[in-house]
């Protein structure tokens, strides 16, 4: 899906908001940086990597700002959440994107692999969420959308660590979207299957080494899981993220939605 496709699905109430998106200086961040550019959201990109976000927002042009954001620190997330709001005048949309991914086989995990993953992909969304949702209470406006993953839904073999830090993200999720509901602020997640990106290259050579493949075998395996017979794109991810954060979606809240090409269907 190109820019000119995600501008044909069009939802004119986006227009004029304002959105944060944490990890939006690549891969399935930035592409949901873009689809939502693209509606008319002023996009505040935010990276642990400064000339990142900056460059990312440059490529988008007016309306997209750079910030410098590490979610494992509450601080540096709410520094960085405020000065979206001061430049923009506001904010309504919150994309708790940021993630990382390591490979190990689960009886060899070591407590800095559990603490990296978990940091970042559980610690990360929790600090987003709150920090944006609290203003979001202030202001009676806001929607919520983290990106979890396949793997939030079935354990995936050598991504035990990793696994536990999505299905922490959904549940999270669900619960934050049941207390937040009777103020009308809607909370969702995307679970994506297996996106080419940069994290899925280093994955890819992960998994080859230590299941003796080559990376080819290794595609052409995640292919043939995947009864659309493809590898996912930033982009199909974004569409549905951009449909969330949309009055389209206005009655949905608490969902953790497969994007998989049907990898899996529960």
């Amino acid at each position: 899906m190109n820019q000119d496709q995600l501008a044909e699905q069009s939802y004119p109430d986006l227009r004029g908001r304002r959105a944060l998106i944490t990890g939006g200086a690549s891969g399935i961040g930035l592409a949901i940086a873009r689809a939502l550019h693209v509606q008319g959201v002023a996009v505040a990109i935010a990276d642990l990597d400064m000339s990142a976000a900056e460059k990312a927002a440059g490529q988008l042009g007016e309306g997209a700002i750079g910030l410098q954001m590490d979610v494992r620190d509450r601080a540096s997330v709410e520094k960085a959440t405020a000065e979206a709001i001061e430049r923009q005048g506001g904010l309504e949309i919150m994309i708790a994107n940021a993630g990382v991914s390591s490979m190990r086989p689960a009886l060899e995990l070591t407590d800095d692999d559990w603490n990296f993953n978990m940091d970042v992909n559980a610690r990360g969304v929790f600090y987003a969420n709150q920090v944006a949702a609290r203003h979001f209470v202030e202001t009676g406006n806001g929607v919520i959308v983290n990106t979890a993953s396949l793997a939030a839904k079935v354990g995936a073999p050598l991504l035990a660590h990793y696994s536990a830090s999505k299905f922490a993200v959904v549940g999270w999720t669900q619960a934050l979207a049941r207390e937040l509901a009777p103020k009308g602020i809607r909370v969702n997640a995307v679970c994506p299957g297996f996106v080419r990106t940069s994290m899925q290259e280093r994955e890819v050579a992960w998994e080859a080494e230590l299941r003796g493949m080559t990376p080819a075998e290794v595609r052409a395996d995640y292919i043939s899981q995947t009864p659309l017979g493809r590898l996912e794109t930033a982009e199909d991810v974004a569409g549905v993220a951009v449909f969330l954060c949309s009055g389209a979606a206005r009655f949905m809240t608490g969902q953790a939605i497969n994007v998989t090409g049907g990898v899996y269907t529960t």
